[in-house]
């Protein structure tokens, strides 16, 4: 769809981003992609959730545009275009955990969003299929939570069985600009679909939850982003939830404070955190462990709405690359590499300069053994091919 692929070369010369006198150390090089148009005719695209949906083993796009009324996924590998459910309006984030029966999952949706708390009625369905994915699934209501805003799942117990965390942007009585109200964090167990309590002990704007096992016990933790910066919740063996700072993010004052975005990514052995920063912010922050703290560093400070960021190894050397994007003036979506493995020097080159994203996912679409990437703007999905390492472009003598 969209006319044939259009090769992108990540081997252009790189921007240096941070200038250290130290040595570097070698890396892989960079990976090249083609890229696919899936879709051009969104209204709102918001969010991309990579799943497999019809149970093929091959995974397909969710496509969550919140200015239309249909949620829709496209089939890989034609990509073609199914309608979930419609009737929906003001849709924010999907979430796909597994069915009780079958290889093809429900979906967990948020809707009927807006900023604005006292305009947000929150609202969280389960769809459900009804024998064919390709026809129009079930939709049936679970909970009413005031700027219900970000879902993602979770093995919290470690019993193998995913809950659904549903993270609100804001707190009941928040009122722009500041925002100021205690947010909460929240959970549902698939088949009872029951809102349990974690916490409210986030304040102002949670931009963004990632889902870890931070501390390789076998259950999953979650961190935070918000106006107070990056957050650990834990559920302990008495069945306590815990919240531990990670960073503080952005020192600006209030209301420019704090994360917006977070990822998890690793340098070998050793992990790392992945910002945007302050919420719709301008910078890319990498955090770095030394001494019992995670100390901040800014790799990148151009960025107009920064909205997206995730980590994953792109070209198999073993150290994760960052990819973030900006949906503001001169949106674009950048890969960070880092020159050694101790992450202290970082260099960005650009995935596509003309895609203003809002969310980004990482799969591999064509099973080739390499980690793809689609990416969603206002108006368009794409896929982007990963072709291996890019060759090396032959210097003049």
């Amino acid at each position: 769809m969209g006319g044939p692929p259009r090769r992108i070369l990540l081997n252009v010369p790189r921007i240096c981003l941070l200038c250290f006198a130290l040595p570097l150390l070698a890396a892989g090089p960079p990976a090249s992609f083609s890229e696919h148009v899936v879709a051009s005719d969104l209204k709102g695209g918001y969010q991309v959730v990579a799943a497999d949906l019809n149970g093929d083993g091959k995974p397909d796009l969710i496509a969550l545009a919140s200015g239309m009324t249909e949620l829709v996924w496209y089939e890989n590998p034609g990509w073609q275009r199914h309608v979930i459910a419609t009737g929906l309006s003001g849709m924010i984030n999907c979430a796909v955990v597994d069915a009780p029966s079958g290889p093809i999952p429900d979906i967990v949706l948020a809707s009927e969003f807006s900023q604005q708390a006292a305009h947000s009625l929150g609202k969280v369905s389960v769809l459900r299929h009804n024998g064919d994915p390709r026809q129009p699934w079930s939709v049936q209501e679970i909970d009413q939570l005031t700027t219900s805003h970000r879902l993602r799942t979770a093995d919290i117990d470690g019993s193998g069985k995913r809950v659904v965390i549903n993270a609100p942007l804001t707190g009941a009585k928040a009122v722009a600009p500041d925002y100021r109200d205690q947010t909460p964090l929240v959970f549902y167990r698939p088949g009872e679909w029951k809102r349990q309590f974690i916490s409210d002990e986030n304040t102002g704007v949670v931009h963004c939850i990632f889902v870890i096992d931070w501390d390789g016990d076998g259950r999953d933790e979650i961190l935070s982003a918000s106006f107070g910066g990056i957050h650990l919740f834990k559920l302990g063996q008495d069945g306590r939830w815990s919240r531990t700072e990670i960073a503080k993010g952005d020192p600006s004052p209030w209301p420019k404070s704090g994360s917006g975005d977070v990822a998890v990514g690793r340098l070998g052995a050793t992990r790392f955190l992945a910002a945007i920063e302050p919420w719709h912010g301008n910078q890319v922050a990498i955090y770095r462990q030394s001494g019992g703290q995670w100390a901040r560093q800014v790799i990148d400070a151009t960025f107009v709405e920064g909205h997206t960021v995730l980590a994953a190894d792109l070209n198999g050397d073993g150290l994760d690359e960052v990819v973030a994007g900006f949906r503001g003036r001169g949106g674009s979506v950048y890969i960070y590499s880092a020159d050694d493995p101790s992450g202290a020097h970082w260099s960005r080159s650009a995935l596509d300069a003309g895609m203003a994203a809002n969310a980004c996912a990482v799969a591999d679409f064509n099973a080739d053994g390499r980690p793809d990437i689609a990416c969603i703007d206002a108006g368009r999905l794409k896929w982007y091919e990963n072709q291996g390492p890019a060759k090396p472009v032959p210097q003049p003598k």
